[in-house]
């Protein structure tokens, strides 16, 4: 398994890091599939979606696994007290993280998820912050490692 984000990225080079992951199957885990940007419009999920099929990459919208508005909410302010933004954030609010596991990553059928990956290839879990230490998409790559014995690695951007 790995983990990506869209920031930093433009739509060429994160196409060909999934390629070189040998990913086969996209988990798109934000609440909201759009970003904001143009330079980002790729990573909006119709036209992701498309460019995903035309490459061989199959793709899945987890939605249980996003965080709620709430959560989001919460994670912005401690941004705003950090004086940081979405696309510069490098760790998630202690707090956000209780908050996240606790309410969606607790409740999550993560077994399910587990039992319909392919045999081969590599799976991506997709979210949109660079860092995973500053994205939930770290929480569960870090939960599927250590309850489902999956390895991950984190893509990013060069």
């Amino acid at each position: 398994m790995v983990t990506i984000g869209v920031y930093g990225f433009d739509g060429e080079t994160f196409l060909q890091e999934l390629r070189n992951a040998n990913v086969c199957l996209l988990l798109d885990v934000r609440q909201r599939r759009g970003v904001r940007g143009p330079e980002y419009g790729w990573a909006n999920s119709l036209r992701l979606q498309a460019t995903l099929a035309q490459a061989g990459i199959a793709y899945e919208h987890h939605r249980e696994l996003a965080p709620t508005t709430e959560l989001r909410q919460l994670q912005y302010a401690e941004d705003d007290r950090q004086g940081v933004g979405k696309r510069t954030r490098r760790e998630l609010a202690g707090e956000y993280t209780h908050r996240y596991t606790t309410e969606i990553l607790d409740h999550a059928n993560l077994i399910a998820t587990v039992s319909t990956l392919p045999s081969t290839g590599t799976v991506a879990l997709l979210c949109v912050e660079r860092d995973p230490e500053a994205c939930h998409r770290s929480l569960i790559a870090q939960r599927l490692a250590e309850q489902h014995g999956l390895t991950v690695n984190h893509l990013r951007p060069h």
